[in-house]
């Protein structure tokens, strides 16, 4: 399996992302900059945290009008896995890839530390590795992460199973729900503010993050020998 890494002016969690990938998962990953017109040959798309564009106006408000994203939209109606973390996931909020918007944190500070996550849904392309329930140990860096959406919203994600993993015993950002991460309706696209790829190692203080990956590429694997 192969992914691309996209590289946006401001990112700063790229190099994580493509340690966990290369080095930890064993697959094959690639930089993208945010200037590519196409991700042809990609069979995952990652979206890292970081500041694109130096937050300027809103986060991922001026990364969602990048010329890669149009690729990034075409690789999500193709079904193509494509996963956001922290300013990622902003990116997808504001490219309309995912429902909700992102507030400041409500203690209006920058966060950064490990939180503890409550696995929703364990029946999603990303969280087959893991057990539905279960409480998982992911570290935050943000200081916009203050999931929120209206009611009518709300309810879909519950009603369709879109929420993949909420906040456990502490809310550190006031996120509505608890929310920590959204699927869209089809599944293949996964929002989440905790970074999973700075989890992919006990050295680290969780591997936690590394289950995430490893049902990305189990799920990849068993597609394709069905279509095979």
């Amino acid at each position: 399996m192969r992914f691309a890494v996209i590289v946006f002016p401001g990112s700063n969690c790229d190099v994580d992302m493509f340690h966990a990938i290369k080095d930890e998962l064993g697959a094959e990953a690639k930089y993208v900059w945010h200037t590519e017109g196409s991700l042809e040959g990609y069979d995952g798309i990652l979206l890292p945290g970081g500041f694109s564009y130096g937050d300027y106006l809103r986060s991922g408000a001026i990364a969602r009008f990048s010329n890669v994203m149009n690729e990034v939209v075409k690789a999500a109606e193709a079904g193509k896995p494509v996963l956001g973390v922290c300013n990622g996931f902003q990116i997808l909020l504001e490219a309309g890839l995912l429902p909700g918007a992102m507030r400041r944190n409500q203690n209006l500070k920058f966060m950064c530390r490990t939180v503890q996550l409550k696995v929703e849904n364990a029946d999603t392309l990303f969280t087959g590795a893991y057990q539905e329930g279960e409480i998982i140990q992911i570290p935050i860096a943000h200081g916009e992460g203050n999931y929120y959406c209206d009611e009518e919203t709300l309810a879909k994600l519950k009603e369709n199973k879109q929420i993949a993993f909420t906040y456990h015993g502490e809310n550190p950002n006031g996120s509505l729900a608890d929310i920590a991460g959204i699927t869209n309706e089809k599944g293949n696209v996964l929002g989440m503010m905790p970074h999973p790829e700075r989890a992919v190692d006990i050295l680290l203080g969780s591997a936690d993050g590394l289950r995430l990956f490893q049902s990305i590429v189990k799920h990849w694997r068993e597609s394709h020998v069905v279509n095979a």
